[in-house]
């Protein structure tokens, strides 16, 4: 099932509500496509300041490669559409960075999106900021909890690994550049042994199903804005791939 949304900011608001869009040929400062494939597929054009240009995503945990081109055209032409309809010229959307999810994920579909971003990227001149999977969900919750006074405690971020295994992160409130702060690194976990290591590290489940690829973004534009690297170019397989290349030839007998 694909999702698409109208513009909102990061608090989820509409763009246009209780305030006045100003009129622009094209967006200033950064703007950040974000493109995560850890869990489903999903695509984002953010402003730093948080304003959601365009987003659209597929709940379908398959498919990737099927379905990124789809949806980077969509998300891409509904940004040019500008804050108040006005249609930009052709290829007007002046992307700046490209926010790619590093997982944790499967081999297979976090590459997709992990090749994808590096396409784009080297496509339009631009660089790519690579943003843990799981720093975009804990964001969005903490985003969440801020908006209705929820007391912020120490929780974990559980995704499906798949083979009866969980991938889980532990984070703990907002530092002052607005990222959450990460208390351990993704790691792998056999299910059935999940939630006692979350009661002996003191944290409660929030298991996600999917990852959005507009806060995926708004990570990236905070960590630009302090300077800061939230993750290497190395994705965040935490498996090994089934496929291997061969130690040696093929011994061959008569």
């Amino acid at each position: 099932m694909f999702v698409a949304t109208a513009s909102v900011d990061c608090r989820g608001a509409a763009a246009g509500a209780g305030r006045r869009l100003p009129r622009k040929r094209d967006y200033p400062g950064r703007v950040i496509l974000g493109i995560d494939t850890s869990l489903g597929t999903a695509v984002a054009v953010v402003e730093d300041d948080g304003l959601v240009r365009a987003e659209a995503s597929s709940d379908n945990p398959l498919g990737h490669a099927e379905v990124i081109g789809d949806l980077l055209q969509r998300v891409l032409a509904d940004a040019a559409l500008g804050p108040i309809g006005a249609t930009l010229a052709p290829g007007a959307v002046a992307v700046t960075y490209v926010a790619s999810g590093m997982g944790p994920g499967p081999f297979t579909g976090l590459r997709v999106g992990i090749a994808a971003a590096r396409a784009f990227a080297l496509g339009r001149g631009v660089p790519v900021i690579p943003v843990p999977s799981h720093d975009a969900v804990a964001l969005g919750i903490l985003l969440d909890e801020a908006m209705t006074d929820a007391a912020s405690t120490r929780f974990a971020v559980v995704t499906d690994a798949r083979r009866k295994e969980f991938a889980f992160t532990v984070y703990e409130g907002l530092d002052d550049d607005g990222l959450p702060v990460r208390v351990t690194e993704p790691a792998l976990v056999p299910r059935d042994d999940l939630d006692g290591v979350l009661e002996a590290l003191g944290a409660h489940r929030r298991d996600a199903a999917s990852v959005s690829a507009s806060m995926l973004a708004l990570a990236a534009a905070r960590a630009l804005a302090a300077g800061r690297e939230l993750a290497t170019s190395e994705p965040l397989y935490l498996r090994a791939p089934d496929v291997t290349l061969p130690a040696g030839p093929k011994r061959v007998t008569a």
